[in-house]
């Protein structure tokens, strides 16, 4: 991450709002994704909310991997209601500004739920690392109590330091423009605003990310490298596929969700650009969360069987 200072002088400005430009450059794709985003938000709660409750009523999926995918669904439900409903608002009334405050409390919030997100990730790692390499303790070691304070650890863990990284970011003073260019406060275009020296909240940026992102990262990758070794031992092929088919489905959602947000947070800050920023914060704000209950129910059995099941159940009462 490069040194990057802003010069001292200039127009100072003590912000009330700041604007968010959103997709203003595309004026004539506004309604389309204006109708777009609608349905892709109806589509994350419809999916998601689905996941939330088969887990909760089928008794079948009352087992670890299925209590972290139901928190995992309502976390991703709640993630992309901090940024979505504001930029469909944005798009139907042209009305770009947003307060000091309420900016703060959008990126405290996806900062939050984004370490949540990590976090949740790399405990559904470690539940298959269990379930596949230590089959014969995984009732003992993945009991109650300890999914309990897994699933708590992962929603609180962030909170402490995002809010003390988003009180640092906005007692920054800021240069003569309010606009930002993305479709949310998020920390890259906001920091682009701030004037004089920010390498220290760069650094503090780059930080959180590997705090947030990286480590949890290393030990998705960790979890998998032990369960590849076990599979790879199996004596059968259909064994090591019914293995792999386990973890599949997370894979797909991992790589959807690190692939885009570590690229935004770890490039330099020369290497920004508003266009590539907002495609990048697209994929890991709504394009996973939608996709999430689609991999989950496409590649998951269990899953496809409880929903027909609730299904069923419904239309017969109908």
């Amino acid at each position: 991450m490069n040194h990057r200072q802003k010069p001292q002088g200039g127009n100072l400005t003590n912000l009330k709002e700041f604007v968010l430009l959103g997709f203003s450059d595309v004026p004539h794709l506004q309604w389309f994704l204006f109708g777009l985003l609608i349905v892709m938000y109806f589509f994350i709660l419809l999916g998601n909310g689905t996941i939330v409750l088969i887990t909760r009523l089928d008794s079948a999926l009352q087992t670890p991997m299925y209590f972290f995918l139901g928190n995992f669904s309502f976390l991703e439900m709640c993630y992309v209601s901090i940024t979505l409903p504001r930029m469909v608002f944005n798009l139907g009334t042209q009305r770009r500004t947003i307060s000091f405050i309420a900016c703060a409390a959008q990126m405290c919030c996806t900062l939050v739920l984004g370490a949540a997100e990590c976090f949740f990730l790399a405990v559904m790692a470690y539940d298959r690392y269990v379930a596949i390499c230590k089959p014969l303790h995984y009732a003992l070691i993945m009991n109650q109590r300890v999914c309990s304070q897994l699933v708590t650890g992962s929603w609180i863990s962030g909170i402490p330091a995002q809010i003390g990284q988003t009180s640092q970011i906005f007692s920054l003073s800021f240069c003569g423009s309010n606009q930002i260019n993305h479709f949310f406060c998020d920390i890259p275009p906001v920091l682009h605003l701030a004037c004089g020296d920010i390498f220290v909240n760069e650094m503090m940026v780059f930080l959180g990310a590997v705090i947030f992102a990286l480590i949890p990262f290393l030990l998705i990758v960790f979890s998998y490298s032990k369960i590849i070794s076990t599979v790879l031992k199996l004596p059968s092929a259909t064994s090591q596929a019914k293995a792999f088919s386990t973890c599949s489905s997370h894979l797909a959602v991992v790589m959807l969700f690190y692939g885009s947000a570590m690229v935004t947070y770890f490039r330099s800050n020369t290497s920004h650009s508003g266009g590539t920023d907002k495609v990048l914060s697209l994929f890991y704000t709504v394009v996973t969360p939608m996709f999430n209950p689609i991999i989950y129910s496409l590649r998951n059995k269990d899953v496809t069987l409880a929903l027909r099941k609730l299904l069923c159940k419904h239309s017969t009462k109908i």
